[in-house]
């Protein structure tokens, strides 16, 4: 498909239409069973992690500590995680799957190596080579809109007092 560059809009939704499939509500419900996307990135922080503070969250979050007790605590109710407290020192509180969570988390790995393979075996080497030089440069191109934007906030404004 060839892009328009004088009616980029129309363009886009061309494009939107054609991939919609990737995006509908039943292939995302299977894969993501019912989860938010920070509580898919909580659950794979602690797969990766074994377990983790609250702060941790946050900061991989990029959220404020207090949203980040709202998700966990959600996440607390779904079964999916526990607080537990140290047996060391009771104030520190860490951040744990349960079964549940464990088993949650790989039926979505289960999941996205199913479609993985799926769209692997589609393509050539070539096209793979092709489609990875595409999504680094994805990649590359939000991390700067990121960074520009974190860039944005971080700015200090002076206030002129006369």
């Amino acid at each position: 498909m060839e892009i328009d560059f004088n009616n980029i809009e129309n363009a886009f939704f061309e494009i939107f239409d054609q991939i919609r499939v990737l995006i509908s509500q039943e292939i995302w419900e299977n894969i993501l069973l019912n989860c938010t996307k920070n509580e898919l990135f909580v659950l794979i922080l602690l797969y990766r992690g074994a377990q983790v503070n609250m702060t941790q969250i946050a900061d991989y979050l990029s959220i404020p500590l207090n949203t980040a007790t709202g998700i966990v605590t959600r996440m607390e109710k779904k079964a999916m995680i526990e607080r537990v407290r140290s047996m060391a020192d009771k104030r520190v509180v860490t951040i744990v799957l349960t079964d549940a969570g464990k088993k949650q988390i790989n039926a979505m790995m289960s999941a996205f190596i199913h479609y993985g393979q799926r769209f692997i075996t589609a393509l050539s080497a070539e096209e793979m080579a092709t489609v990875g030089t595409i999504f680094d440069k994805v990649i590359t191109i939000l991390q700067d809109e990121s960074n520009k934007e974190v860039q944005r906030k971080s700015s200090v404004r002076k206030i002129v007092i006369e």
